[in-house]
Parts: structure tokens; C-alpha cells; sequence
């Protein structure tokens, strides 16, 4: 098996895009061995108990 170099760059994005997520995911894509992009998605949730007391 022939390891593979992970560029500095990407695994700073990959820390800071886990650190700064609360409640969500974060996908790495890779194509040809090679890292292509990053997806985070961040999930917020609202309570509806401020909104039902205020009507």
C-alpha cells in the first residue's frame, strides 16, 4: 500500500471545520486518493416555547 501525503493546509481546514461545529457533520470528499473538498453542515435549533408564550 502506498501511503499518501495529506497537505498541512487540509488538515488544518478539517480541525477548524470539527471545532467550530456544535450540532452537524462535516464530509471530507475524496477522488483519486486525493482529498477534493470539505461539507459542513451545521444544524440550529430553535425552541418554539419563546414563540408560543409571546402570541
Amino acid at each position: 500500500m502506498v501511503e499518501k501525503q495529506i497537505d498541512e493546509q487540509w488538515i488544518e481546514c478539517i480541525v477548524l471545520s470539527v471545532k467550530e461545529i456544535k450540532c452537524g457533520s462535516v464530509e471530507i470528499v475524496i477522488h483519486d486518493s486525493q482529498i477534493k473538498h470539505i461539507d459542513r453542515l451545521e444544524k440550529r435549533r430553535f425552541s418554539l416555547k419563546s414563540q408560543q408564550s409571546e402570541q
